[in-house]
């Protein structure tokens, strides 16, 4: 050792020092630990996963328990007569044949209670749909007598306060069915009941009133309803509808003028509402406008194909309007 040169030593004792195991402590502090490197992994919850296989497989039940009760026999032959087939390649007859006795059993015994309630549901779902569209319909209506009132109402005032100048008397008639009018519509603008026939008449009646008074002698009315009737459902603003297109389109471009007409009766089991002017007629490539095309669309949501508008000609002339619904007395009020 001592032959070896100071300089060689150095190097050797650097070398040496180099070549020495790392700490524990350096270990601990640059390398993770294990346990800190990767959770541990949990089990695999055994009874949450038979609880969702449950849930599929009682799904999947109902699913082919209602499409059993509804498919038809034709059907349900063709499906036999593939799964004949299948079973032949697979070889497994037995499972087959469990599978026919099964699926006819079930199909005779249960299959017409459940085809039953499942009409029933959606015949639910039909009538349910039908209502909100009425409603929606009906709301619509409503709408548009709230667009219409304002209109005639300022209308009537203004004549009213023409009449007072230089007619006072007929400025008090005028203004008296006016009141008869409001009357009339208030109740089915607010309480929500089902309107009935003798509320449309009084609604037209004072409403024919006021139009009388402002074409003065150009238009004659006549109603003949009977009182027995009075009581029957009918749709809101419809008679009302009628009554105006008579006048406006029939009556008004006569220099003349001319006559209104509103009766009722009971034809083939169905309440028929009947508006007769001897106007100038209708106008064989008209479309009725836009409140004829109002009232079509309103039957067909409230009663289908049960109800229905006729526009035709009489052989006097003029133009015969005709609403025909199901006959329903109203409910008396509690």
């Amino acid at each position: 050792m001592h032959f070896i040169p100071q300089t060689v030593h150095h190097v050797l004792s650097r070398w040496s020092e180099a070549c020495r195991p790392v700490s524990l402590h350096r270990m601990s502090t640059d390398q993770p630990r294990p346990a800190e490197s990767a959770p541990a992994l949990q089990p695999p919850n055994t009874r949450q996963t038979l609880r969702n296989l449950w849930r599929v497989i009682v799904e999947l039940w109902w699913r082919f328990f209602d499409w059993l009760a509804v498919v038809s026999w034709k059907t349900l032959l063709i499906v036999y007569f593939l799964g004949l087939i299948a079973a032949a390649i697979l070889n497994r007859p037995h499972g087959f044949f469990l599978f026919v006795v099964v699926s006819a059993i079930i199909k005779v015994v249960a299959g017409g209670k459940r085809r039953a309630e499942l009409t029933a549901r959606q015949a639910t779902q039909r009538a349910d749909t039908e209502q909100l569209e009425r409603a929606v319909l009906e709301a619509r209506m409503q709408a548009l007598q709230a667009q219409i009132e304002p209109h005639f109402l300022f209308n009537t005032l203004g004549s009213i306060d023409q009449l007072i100048q230089t007619d006072p008397a007929r400025a008090s008639k005028m203004q008296q069915s006016l009141i008869r009018y409001l009357r009339s519509a208030m109740p089915q603008m607010r309480d929500g009941s089902r309107p009935t026939l003798g509320q449309q008449v009084d609604l037209s009646s004072a409403f024919l009133e006021i139009m009388a008074m402002r074409m003065e002698e150009r238009l004659q009315s006549a109603v003949k309803v009977p009182e027995g009737l009075k009581s029957a459902v009918f749709p809101s603003m419809m008679l009302q509808t009628l009554v105006e297109n008579a006048i406006k389109h029939g009556l008004e471009p006569r220099a003349t003028g001319g006559k209104v007409e509103i009766s009722a009766e009971i034809a083939d089991g169905q309440l028929a509402v009947h508006v007769l002017d001897d106007g100038v007629g209708f106008a064989p490539k008209s479309d009725g406008g836009v409140g004829l095309a109002n009232i079509r669309e309103r039957l067909k949501v409230l009663y289908q194909s049960r109800a229905e508008l006729i526009i035709s000609v009489p052989p006097t002339g003029g133009t015969l309007a005709t609403i025909k619904v199901p006959y329903e007395v109203a409910p008396t009020p509690a």
